[in-house]
């Protein structure tokens, strides 16, 4: 469909290294748009052979979004955005992010980093009058005892979408999110790759499957297309039925 070609477009996917990021990154680079990304490895050779890391056509730069001066300092190699996926996400297992310092970096990760983004490139977007899309998650819906950071910084996420969608809808900035549910990334292999976790897990999704990038990547190619241009602060629930 020509409302899925994004010939001449240019794309920025934060935390688009691997997992959904990449596979995101992936689907607008195979639709013809430029397709930048960023990450924490020095070198995109450095995730060659690592599991989700495709960053064959890809424009690679390393930055660390916790270092949020990082984020203010970057000169990216593009004079204007079309659209921004914000990707980027950590998690912090057996509960360690009961421990203050643990909280605080994947909030800053999470969502700080998320407005830091935002701001840092409004003005390409808004001149570009293009997409911005935050990855969230099902955890903005329900508990996740073990992870409070994770689960705070992801309703954060979810209600930065909203807001931002308000106040940047005036200046040509449409902004919308994706709640992924169970996704099969690294950051998921506590469940994914544990037998009778994996099991449990799957007995509660409808579609008896674990999500993957790209089923991610077809909504965020809807939400930055002209199909989506009356759609506003919009978080698209991608569970598979998970929250049902």
């Amino acid at each position: 469909m020509t409302e899925l070609d994004f010939t001449g477009r240019i794309a920025l996917v934060v935390g688009g290294s691997s997992g959904i990021g990449n596979g995101i990154a992936q689907a607008f680079r195979a639709r013809g748009a430029e397709v930048h990304v960023w990450g924490t490895r020095a070198r995109a050779e450095d995730y060659a052979g690592g599991e989700g890391s495709d960053l064959a056509g890809l424009h690679y730069a390393q930055l660390d979004v916790a270092d949020g001066d990082a984020i203010d300092r970057c000169r990216p190699p593009f004079a204007r955005l079309d659209i921004l996926v914000l990707a980027q996400g950590i998690v912090i297992y057996r509960r360690g992010e009961f421990k203050p310092e643990s909280f605080r970096r994947v909030v800053e990760v999470n969502l700080n980093s998320v407005m830091a983004c935002s701001v840092r490139f409004h003005d390409m977007l808004a001149s570009a009058r293009g997409s911005l899309i935050i990855v969230s998650s099902t955890a903005a819906f329900h508990a996740t005892r073990g992870n409070p950071a994770y689960n705070a910084s992801k309703t954060g996420a979810y209600g930065l979408t909203r807001t931002l969608a308000e106040a940047w809808a005036g200046d040509g900035i449409r902004v919308n999110g994706i709640a992924p549910g169970l996704v099969d990334t690294k950051l998921t292999k506590v469940t994914t790759g544990h037998p009778e976790r994996l099991a449990a897990a799957l007995e509660r999704i409808p579609l008896g499957r674990l999500g993957t990038p790209a089923d991610m990547a077809g909504v965020a190619l809807f939400l930055a297309s002209p199909l989506a241009g009356y759609v506003v602060g919009q978080t698209i629930v991608v569970d598979g039925g998970l929250t049902l």
